[in-house]
């Protein structure tokens, strides 16, 4: 297995886009990594290859997604992360393009008890496929921006284009 990547420019800077590429399965895409991403390499590491044709399909989507064409991904994806941490992002999957929901309501969504929503929030933080699955969708408790591992801004940023509004009128 060969981990492969490319760069795309984007609204929120430029895009660090990386994923698996084997005969068996072809290709998985693995992580979408945004300048200063917290928990996220800032730069390919030493033994992955570029390879933009087999990221091409991702740079499309995301491209018709920031250009306003896009409202959801079609993409195989692979994230590494523990049994707890995929159920959550699998979760994260289901929120509409558009809307937001609380860690709680996400900890419930994801057959969760009240009392893990702090654990919903490390593996919401945790998301390594930033954008393709919508971590950005989720709010704090009363509704406000919080923990976003790309920063705040760019969370407003992601909330007003789907919203229609300017960064701006929304928050």
């Amino acid at each position: 297995m060969t981990t492969v990547f490319t760069t795309m420019d984007s609204p929120l800077g430029t895009l660090l886009l990386s994923g698996t590429l084997d005969e068996e399965h072809g290709f998985a895409l693995t992580a979408v990594t945004a300048p200063g991403q917290k928990y996220a390499l800032a730069e390919p590491a030493a033994d992955w290859q570029p390879d933009p044709d087999a990221l091409a399909p991702v740079v499309e989507q995301l491209t018709a997604y920031f250009a306003g064409e896009r409202t959801t991904f079609d993409l195989p994806l692979a994230p590494v992360g523990t049994e707890f941490r995929r159920r959550i992002w699998q979760s994260i999957d289901d929120i509409p393009y558009g809307t937001t929901v609380t860690y709680g309501q996400l900890a419930d969504a994801a057959g969760q008890p009240p009392n893990a929503v702090r654990a919903v929030g490390g593996a919401v933080g945790a998301n390594p496929l930033l954008i393709i699955r919508p971590c950005h969708r989720v709010m704090g408790a009363n509704g406000s921006l919080t923990g976003f591992a790309a920063g705040i801004d760019a969370k407003r940023w992601l909330l007003a284009h789907e919203n229609g509004k300017d960064a701006d009128q929304l928050f």
